[in-house]
């Protein structure tokens, strides 16, 4: 049966070639969609542990979410810094979605007010830190020049350096001030805060606070994105489907086109399981060689398609040779009854 399998490969190389191609292309679509998905968790990771603190304290009112503007007073920073078993405690202001100018160029960032030098300021991958006022540390996703001069709320802003892999909500670009700066900005030079990031855990808080861990902030301010994300599972799931509509189709034609033949063999001896299970390595090597097509155009193609993270996990990669293995088992089904119904007579006939 192997002879015959790969002499029919040959044999209709090219509706086998568009099958490929086809199925190659759902495939690496399905790929970057998981890569997507996944993307919104390794964002919110990167960003949240950027700031080198283990405990979290945010208003009771914020959910667990730093993208939530929970403001309350900066004097809380100073308590939690003074409790036991706290060995380093900062400030931080963030503002999500704002808009800022460079130029004509119109961006939206968050704004992070930090104190320099503190928990939460940023090591800048060029250029350097953060150490005066009206200066910000930008993600380079921005494309923002150092040196260049952003407006943000009114006031100039002078870039000093970059970082890398510092966003939030969908490949948003965080932007990091002084925190006076910060306050100036957004809240009329008023001492408020959003968060305290600290080393240690205190173990009293002031009324309406509660501290969490890096990953239970993570985690909470993820789900805000829960909707798009099923979104996505939910389309690459389609992507499956379409997988085995495309190789259910080559197949079935290729049974209708073949059932001379299927009788020819059944007189000669081959049994309904052994031609169904040449059709079933057919549909098979079709999705493994897509299979690997689609993992090489995916790589090649996520930093074109995204202006987001778009992290493809090696899981990932090692499922879709198991996944496409079986859409090739179902697509083959579509063939099922070709085969049986072939009779060793028609070979005579």
């Amino acid at each position: 049966m192997l002879a015959v399998t790969f002499g029919d490969l040959l044999f209709r190389f090219r509706q086998f070639l568009i099958a490929i191609i086809g199925v190659m292309l759902v495939l690496a679509l399905a790929l970057l969609l998981s890569g997507l998905a996944s993307g919104f968790s390794t964002e919110v990771s990167q960003t949240v542990g950027g700031f080198g603190a283990n405990t979290w304290v945010l208003s009771k009112a914020a959910g667990g979410r730093i993208t939530a503007f929970a403001a309350f007073p900066e004097s809380g920073s100073l308590a939690i810094a003074h409790e036991s078993g706290v060995h380093d405690a900062s400030p931080v202001l963030l503002i999500p979605f704002q808009v800022a100018h460079d130029g004509a160029k119109q961006l939206t960032v968050n704004l992070v007010g930090v104190v320099p030098g503190k928990l939460g300021d940023p090591t800048a991958t060029e250029g350097h830190g953060l150490n005066g006022p009206n200066q910000v540390v930008v993600d380079d996703q921005l494309d923002v020049a150092i040196g260049s001069t952003l407006v943000l709320g009114g006031r100039d802003l002078r870039v000093v350096g970059t970082v890398t892999d510092r966003t939030l909500l969908g490949g948003t670009a965080m932007i990091y001030a002084s925190l006076k700066s910060a306050q100036a900005i957004v809240v009329h030079g008023q001492p408020l805060i959003t968060a305290v990031v600290s080393r240690g855990s205190p173990t009293v808080l002031p009324a309406g606070l509660t501290k969490y861990t890096p990953e239970q902030v993570s985690a909470t301010t993820l789900a805000q994105m829960q909707s798009a994300v099923s979104s996505i599972d939910n389309m690459r799931w389609l992507m499956w489907v379409l997988a085995a509509i495309i190789v259910g189709a080559l197949l079935y034609v290729a049974a209708l086109e073949r059932q001379q033949d299927f009788a020819v063999l059944k007189a000669l001896g081959a049994s309904s399981s052994a031609l169904f299970g040449s059709l079933i390595l057919e549909a098979i090597l079709v999705t493994l060689v897509a299979t690997l097509l689609a993992e090489l155009i995916a790589n090649a193609l996520t930093p074109f398609l995204f202006n987001q993270p778009v992290d493809i996990q090696l899981s990932a990669y090692a499922t879709l040779p198991i996944i496409a293995i079986v859409v090739g088992a179902l697509a083959s089904l579509t063939a099922l009854r070709r085969v049986v119904s072939a009779d060793p007579a028609a070979a005579f006939g």
